[in-house]
């Protein structure tokens, strides 16, 4: 017999992985299942980037290995677009690192930070790969908690009575994914404060920082964050890429150098004809997050009313591509999203997969288009 890895134990599939298959049964059966479970944006990128990404295959070094840490422009216009967007200096020669998508950086920074020993503190409820790429590397999690009364922010001060001596990196994402709340300027500030005084690596992942959020903030507005922080971004969600795999790291030089002995060892750089387009998604002006954020908005009204059709209560006030929402039954969440599933044919994401803390909590989806929302509304 050849046995398993013993880390796969430690590990179960992702959900949307195993259920998207049924649902996907489910349709090819003849089902008509609106699927408003997932983030991944229908809307299509700027044209220039599909154009950019057309002429720059006759590139006669477009289907050649790149560079591991990506071609100079890139990187130039990720500068460009951090200095714009948040006002942030950072140096494209040795503080930005393009990632195959930014869930690749949570794996390469993980690899590259964390000791046999070390544990990790990841928010409960949070997004499932900062715990499944712990497990993997066989380091301890340390949940803290995030709760509604508290608009979903870690609890400072059960943070200082946690021991923390073995705690090496805390991961935060603001906006947050599932429930949309955002971190103020100066709870970040705290926050940096907290990871600095106890040697703490604090790595915001930052994809949904330009979705229905008025005021976009990156961990590095903070004063000295970038001596204790690494901030994550994508393409995915604000220039509807999610395919294209792309995303960066913003960190200090010696931080970037040792994510790049990870991932020089993994991949081969990054597709140029991608890089390219890339470049043309960050150029855009601001009038593109204005029209992608009105059909949000007009999307986000939707889903709303589809939560009220379901006696959910839901918070107004927060941002990116998701409504989180508590609903109104005895049933955990995964059988309360099987009865939609199997009852009114309406795939929604359960807040059980995203934490303990996100049991009676169910995540809608806006990436899909009005009027299959509205079917979704009729259809209840």
């Amino acid at each position: 017999m050849i046995k398993y890895s013993n880390r796969i134990e430690r590990v179960t599939e992702y959900y949307f992985s195993s259920k998207l298959r049924e649902v996907k049964s489910m349709i090819d059966s003849g089902k008509d299942i609106i699927n408003l479970g997932i983030g991944s944006p229908d809307l299509l990128p700027p044209n220039s980037v599909i154009e950019n990404l057309k002429g720059a295959l006759d590139n006669k070094n477009a289907h050649r290995y790149q560079s591991y840490n990506g071609i100079d422009i890139f990187r130039k216009e990720i500068s460009n677009f951090y200095k714009f967007h948040y006002n942030v200096g950072v140096n494209p020669e040795s503080e930005i690192l393009p990632l195959i998508g930014s869930k690749e950086g949570i794996f390469h920074i993980s690899m590259s930070f964390l000791s046999k020993y070390d544990k990790v503190l990841i928010p409960n409820p949070g997004y499932p790969t900062y715990s499944a790429v712990t497990n993997l590397l066989g380091n301890e999690i340390v949940h803290y908690d995030l709760v509604e009364k508290n608009y979903w922010l870690p609890d400072l001060n059960q943070l200082e009575n946690l021991d923390l001596s073995n705690i090496k990196i805390m991961w935060i994402n603001y906006p947050h994914m599932p429930t949309g709340s955002c971190a103020p300027l100066t709870y970040l500030t705290k926050l940096v404060d907290f990871a600095r005084s106890n040697d703490i690596l604090l790595v915001n992942d930052n994809p949904y920082s330009f979705i229905l959020n008025d005021n976009p903030l990156s961990i590095m507005n903070v004063e000295g964050a970038k001596e204790v922080c690494i901030e994550l971004s994508s393409l995915s969600k604000s220039f509807n890429m999610a395919g294209w795999r792309l995303g960066f790291a913003i960190a200090k030089s010696d931080f970037i150098l040792n994510i790049l002995k990870i991932k020089s060892n993994i991949d081969s750089g990054m597709f140029f004809p991608l890089q390219v387009g890339a470049i043309s998604a960050l150029s855009q002006s601001d009038e593109w997050f204005i029209k992608l954020n009105k059909e949000y908005s007009q999307r986000r009204k939707l889903v709303w009313e589809l939560a009220d059709k379901l006696e959910c209560n839901y918070s107004k006030n927060s941002s990116g591509m998701f409504v989180w929402a508590k609903y109104n039954s005895s049933k955990k969440s995964k059988e309360y999203v099987d009865y939609l599933l199997y009852e009114k044919q309406i795939f929604v994401a359960p807040g059980s997969i995203f934490g303990s803390n996100g049991e009676g909590y169910i995540r809608l989806s806006l990436c899909n288009k009005q009027d299959i929302i509205k079917k979704a509304i009729n259809r209840l």
